[in-house]
Order: structure tokens, then C-alpha cells, then sequence
């Protein structure tokens, strides 16, 4: 009650939209409605024939605009989320911070939200620090725009008259390489502390930079990360990572001070110069996956990101007397624990990590039927992908995944005669232990007496 009556004593109100939008028109951006997907197309033309108000917004005009292929479309319309299910057969309502709905068509899923209402105090349930939890407040498109984070992400496009509808001069900044923020910066992060991640992600992957008013604020307001719902926080790590620029995304990260708390390893990366050459090793391959349009696995990339801290948490357990194989799985868990705070890697993924950590020890065994067993292990590539970027770093020998690549493509004589020139020391204290036979007491005894 008293925290409703200070901000209606302390609110300040929200920044006007601009009174007209500029129309931008097809000889000017460009973008013909056969670039945008089917769905979409669809989409808006289902709502625009029942009356209703409707256009692809943010990232996908922002990527047209550039020439960038969207990898998803979102539609606004003035249709509330009840009349958006009413039209379309296969859709669903999701959300509680805010109702969207999902439109399936096809392979394809069209994000659908209603034109929000400016946000005021009596409209919002926020947190202590002012994070909006909930609000389902509709509006106009004016207000909509002004409810969006940056003037890139304040575009809509008309499929049908093929025209860009422009509040806040998004276009213009876009020429200009200039992310933008609308509204007051310290407003729009304590509203959403996850918009400062973005702004890092959008300026890396956009190559813009970050307008100052919009960059100032951020060291000093990183603290209010802590307070984001941790799946929230690695869905937005995930973006980051597989944005096709995650060198660059990092490198900002670590520049604005926002790296701290999110991956441990990130914070003493500069101190590790073995670990520094490992991750940036794997994440330059993860971006060149992506823009070359080819598979990445967050289950692999996390998995390169935590190594070393799994590493040194398993060599301070050997050194303690523990067991090498028990001390590597309380290692992992010990590490992947520290960041459930943080982060909530999924239990899938937190599978794969795992299974590509456990199988870095058994390439250390190269004799006997332990190689055939290893390269029919389901998470074989993984592991040896992992292992390669492990000699590449200069962790360990260029030569041990160099043999398990001949062995893996090798004939049967081949692999015999590979298993016979692997080094000894790799199972020698098996050896040594399954040479070992003890006889029976007495048993020379008995012998000479049955003799």
C-alpha cells in the first residue's frame, strides 16, 4: 500500500509518443512482402480481414532492413489475445508477464501480441527494484511503440501495402549504426534489467553502437540482473551465445561490466590464459556454425565455456586423495550447481554437458576392447570435437585426437595395428593389476601330495 502511494507521488510519466509516424514507403526501405515468411503473411492477413490492426514488428523488420534473414516473426495487432484464438484453429495463449499467442503454421510459429498501453504505476505490478512482473495492459500502436526497448525494435511492417510504419526514427538510427533507446534508459532497465544483455547483444551482432545515454547507466545498474528469474536470464545467454557473434557479444559483456555472475569462468578468464585460448577457440567455431547455417549445440558450447573450472575443481580433488573418476563427477557437479543459481541450464543440456566431460578421461585408454566400446558411445563425436578443441587450446597433445580420428575411419588391421603402437603408459596400472595371481595357501603342498 505504501509503496503503490509513493510511486503514484514519485511516477514520471512516460515519454510521449511521437504525435505522427513517419510512413515509410517500398522505393524507400525496400522490403517487398515475398521476403517475409507465408506465415506471417498469412497471419496478418487473417487479422486485417476480420478488422482488425496488424503487422510484423521489431527484429524481423530490423533484419530485412539490413539484409539479414529473420530467423522468427512477430506480429502486433489491436486484437486482444481471446480474439487472436478465436481466428486462428492451431494456436495457443501463453504467458503470464504478458499474454501472447502462438500461431502455428506449417513448421513455423508467429509470435502474436496486442498494441500495449503505456506503462504507469497503476497499470504494472512491479518489484522492489521496479522489474515489471505482470502486466495486461492494451493499447494503442502509438503506445506500443513506445513500450518497445530500442528504435530498431520500434518498426512495423505492413505485408499488404508493402509500408513501414516509423515512430521513434528507428530507420534513421539503423543508417546511422546508433542503438537507441525509447524512453528514459534507467526507467526502461529497472523495468526490464534483461534489455541491458540485449542492448550488448543487439550493438554486437548489428554492429552499432550503443547510443551513451543508453550505455551510460549499465555498469552501475548490472546489479539488477540478480533479481531476473534465472531460466529468463539463460534464455537471453543462449541468444547471446548463438547470435553468430558471441566473440564480440562477450567482449562487450566484459566492457560494460555485465559479464560478472553469469559464467564464473568469464569473470577470471583474463588470469587462465589456458582457459582464455580454449573459449575463444570454441566460441569463434560456434559463430562461424551459425552464420554458415550449420547445427550448434548449447549442450557442447556450455560444456567448453565451464571445462576449466571443472578442471581445476577436479584437480584439487585428486590432490586430495579423492578418486579420479568419483572426484571428475563431483567436480562437474560441484561446478554446474554454482551456476543453477544463475543460470537454469536445462536438464537436457546438463545431460550433454556431462556426458561430454565424462568421456574426456576414457581417451586417456587405448588398449584392449575400451577404444571399440568408446567410438560407439552415442556422444562419441561430441566428445572427440571436444577433445580436439582441448589439444588445439594446447591443453593436452595434438597426437591423442589425431589417433582416435585414424581409429575411428581405420579398417580392422589398422586398428589392430594402432592399438599395438598406442603408448603403454595409457593402461599400464591396468595391466599391471590384471597380471597379478595370487595362489592358494598350501597349494604347492597339495600338489606334491596328489603327485
Amino acid at each position: 500500500m505504501i509503496r503503490k502511494l509513493l510511486r503514484k507521488v514519485f511516477h514520471r510519466a512516460a515519454p510521449s509518443p511521437a504525435a505522427e509516424p513517419a510512413l515509410i514507403p517500398l522505393e524507400r526501405h525496400g522490403i517487398r512482402r515475398e521476403q517475409v515468411s507465408p506465415a506471417a503473411r498469412k497471419t496478418c492477413k487473417v487479422l486485417q480481414e476480420n478488422g482488425h490492426k496488424a503487422y510484423v514488428v521489431g527484429g524481423a523488420v530490423r533484419d530485412l532492413l539490413i539484409g539479414h534473414p529473420p530467423k522468427d516473426y512477430d506480429v502486433a495487432t489491436s486484437a486482444t489475445p481471446e480474439e487472436v484464438r478465436a481466428l486462428f484453429r492451431r494456436s495457443r495463449i501463453i504467458g503470464r508477464r504478458f499474454k501472447i499467442v502462438h500461431v502455428l503454421n506449417g513448421p513455423e510459429t508467429i509470435e502474436v501480441s496486442t498494441f500495449r498501453a503505456s506503462q504507469d504505476a497503476e497499470s504494472a505490478e512491479t518489484d522492489e527494484h521496479g522489474r515489471v512482473l505482470r502486466d495486461n495492459v492494451y493499447g494503442s500502436m502509438a503506445e506500443d511503440a513506445t513500450r518497445r526497448d530500442f528504435t530498431v525494435n520500434a518498426l512495423y511492417y505492413d505485408p499488404e501495402r508493402e509500408t513501414i510504419v516509423d515512430y521513434h526514427h528507428g530507420v534513421a538510427d539503423l543508417q546511422q549504426k546508433t542503438l537507441r533507446m525509447i524512453g528514459d534508459p534507467r526507467t526502461r532497465y529497472r523495468e526490464d534489467p534483461v534489455r541491458m544483455l540485449r542492448a550488448v547483444r543487439l550493438g554486437a551482432k548489428l554492429g552499432l553502437a550503443i547510443d551513451p545515454e543508453a550505455r551510460k547507466p549499465i555498469r552501475e545498474m548490472a546489479v539488477l540482473l540478480e533479481n531476473v528469474p534465472a531460466a529468463r536470464l539463460f534464455d537471453e545467454m543462449l541468444k547471446l551465445l548463438f547470435s553468430g557473434y558471441a566473440v564480440r557479444c562477450l567482449k562487450q559483456l566484459r566492457e560494460e561490466g555485465l559479464h560478472h555472475g553469469l559464467l564464473p569462468l568469464l569473470d577470471v578468464i583474463l588470469e587462465q590464459p589456458l582457459g582464455e585460448r580454449f573459449v575463444w577457440l570454441s566460441l569463434e567455431n560456434t559463430d562461424q556454425r551459425v552464420r554458415a547455417d550449420k547445427s550448434v549445440s548449447p549442450g557442447f558450447l556450455f560444456a567448453t565455456l565451464l571445462w576449466h573450472e571443472v578442471l581445476a575443481a577436479w584437480e584439487n580433488r585428486k590432490a586430495a586423495g579423492e578418486h579420479a573418476q568419483p572426484a571428475l563427477f563431483s567436480a562437474m557437479d560441484e561446478v554446474l550447481d554454482a551456476q543453477a543459481g544463475k543460470l537454469a541450464i536445462t536438464r537436457r543440456i546438463v545431460g550433454d554437458i556431462k556426458d561430454i566431460w565424462a568421456l574426456q578421461p576414457r581417451f586417456e585408454r587405448r588398449t584392449g576392447k575400451m577404444p571399440y566400446r568408446l567410438i560407439e558411445q552415442p556422444r562419441y563425436r561430441a566428445g572427440w570435437d571436444f577433445l580436439r578443441l582441448r589439444a588445439q587450446s594446447g591443453e593436452i597433445p595434438m597426437e591423442l585426437p589425431d589417433w582416435w580420428d585414424r581409429f575411428a575411419h581405420a579398417g580392422h588391421d589398422e586398428r589392430d595395428a594402432l592399438l599395438r603402437a598406442a603408448p603403454a603408459s595409457d593402461d599400464a596400472p591396468a595391466k599391471k593389476r590384471r597380471r597379478r595371481r595370487r595362489k592358494p595357501a598350501g597349494a604347492s603342498a597339495e600338489t606334491s601330495d596328489a603327485s
